[in-house]
């Protein structure tokens, strides 16, 4: 979840552009290569905030997003979307507000929204908790929906709530989201804990013990090397690009990315605009800044925010990323923990603003083609797509089983461990 055009929030998405549509270099016959190989391996995308915009614009009456009907007028979001770009895997962000009361009640709420969705259109949908039941999803041709936790506010500070998300099918918890918690540094606040506190590495500990995937989108950099000195189960990054290539706290330093072949884990390249082009990065701190001068919260998307919103960019036009600006984020990750470390988390519904050529989720196949015509192997792309982001999920379980045969249920408090 971005700010308005920028890290993480909800806003009117971009116009539907049709794989080979301006904005992707990629020729047609490495779209039609795309195509084939998302038909074997699709993606799995490890971030989509779909159940936020549905609360914000609907209050999670689904039947008024019918997302079995085109929505492209107000989600980047749909079956047949998902379907064109080649998606065989969601993470379903149920991802909440850092400052809204009652965030454990609301994270339930999106959890919910999301089974809603799985039971609505069972053709189309599979829940999934599992590698193998990814897997099954795939080889029955529907699209395996997991879930992910945006911020370790969604479980307030509590080691048995944090189960309790597990057992509800959450499969991955980001530490932080834009703020930080009372146990782990965001990217984006103002350090306090250095990194994890004791409690820190306890949740750490405890989600390797249940297997939840730890993921270190949006926390500072600080608290990524402290959860892979104390992480025994690969970790993920859900939606993060590489700040060598673009120089925002959000991205993975490369020492960090440089330590995932020996932790096993996955960096998945995120799409959002202020996060994968610099001119952007500067571009969204004075959007951000207009909004705040005009009293809204920069993560508003009220229709009276977005309005704010787009009279500044009529003045100010935003620059524009692309598919290409993606794949340099990719060439250079590869380079630095190698193609086994690599997925894919566009970050849709999550974003107001998106790159020519990937405008919503049925782009997939324009950033595949340039990587086809860049050189990219279709066993790497395999890899990239597929193959990596299942491999972490049943590894998480791996360690998980080990780590059960040999403790039970950690019930360590804050109090007890940060004083």
């Amino acid at each position: 979840m971005t700010s308005i055009g920028s890290p993480d929030s909800p806003g009117s998405p971009g116009s539907s552009d049709s794989p080979g549509s301006p904005g992707s270099r990629g020729s047609l016959r490495s779209l039609d290569g795309a195509r084939a190989l998302l038909a074997d391996f699709p993606v799995v995308d490890g971030h989509n905030d779909l159940p936020w915009a549905l609360r914000e614009q609907v209050r999670y009456d689904i039947g008024a997003r019918d997302i079995a009907g085109d929505q492209s007028a107000h989600l980047h979001t749909d079956l047949a979307r998902l379907r064109a770009g080649g998606v065989g895997a969601q993470y379903w962000s149920v991802y909440v507000r850092s400052d809204l009361p009652g965030a454990v009640t609301a994270t339930l709420e999106q959890i919910d929204c999301v089974r809603q969705l799985i039971e609505r259109y069972p053709a189309d949908l599979r829940g999934a908790r599992t590698a193998a039941d990814m897997e099954a999803a795939r080889a029955e041709g529907r699209i395996a929906s997991l879930m992910g936790a945006e911020g370790g506010h969604s479980i307030d500070n509590s080691l048995a709530t944090l189960r309790q998300l597990y057992e509800l099918g959450v499969r991955y918890m980001t530490l932080t989201h834009n703020d930080n918690v009372a146990w782990a540094d965001s990217a984006t606040d103002e350090p306090a804990a250095g990194g994890l506190s004791p409690f820190g590495h306890e949740v750490v500990r405890e989600m390797n013990r249940l297997g939840m995937l730890v993921d270190l989108s949006h926390v500072a950099a600080t608290t990524m090397r402290d959860a892979l000195d104390t992480s025994v189960a690969p970790v993920i990054f859900s939606h993060s690009s590489s700040r060598a290539v673009c120089d925002h706290p959000r991205n993975i330093p490369d020492d960090v990315l440089e330590r995932l072949p020996a932790n096993g884990g996955v960096a998945m390249v995120t799409f959002v605009p202020k996060f994968v082009l610099q001119a952007a990065v500067d571009w969204t701190e004075a959007a951000d800044e207009n909004m705040r001068e005009r009293g809204f919260h920069h993560l508003d998307s009220t229709a009276e925010a977005m309005k704010v919103h787009r009279a500044f960019e009529e003045s100010n036009p935003r620059p524009v990323a692309t598919a290409s600006t993606v794949a340099d984020h990719l060439d250079h990750m590869r380079e630095v923990a190698g193609v086994d470390h690599l997925g894919i988390g566009g970050d849709y519904d999550g974003t107001a603003f998106t790159p020519e050529g990937l405008n919503d989720v049925s782009g997939y196949p324009n950033l595949i083609a340039e990587l086809l015509d860049r050189g990219w192997s279709k066993t790497d792309l395999a890899k990239l797509t597929w193959q990596n982001s299942v491999r972490v999920l049943g590894a998480a379980e791996d360690v998980a089983r080990a780590e059960q045969s040999r403790r039970g249920p950690s019930n360590a408090t804050l109090e007890q461990l940060d004083g």
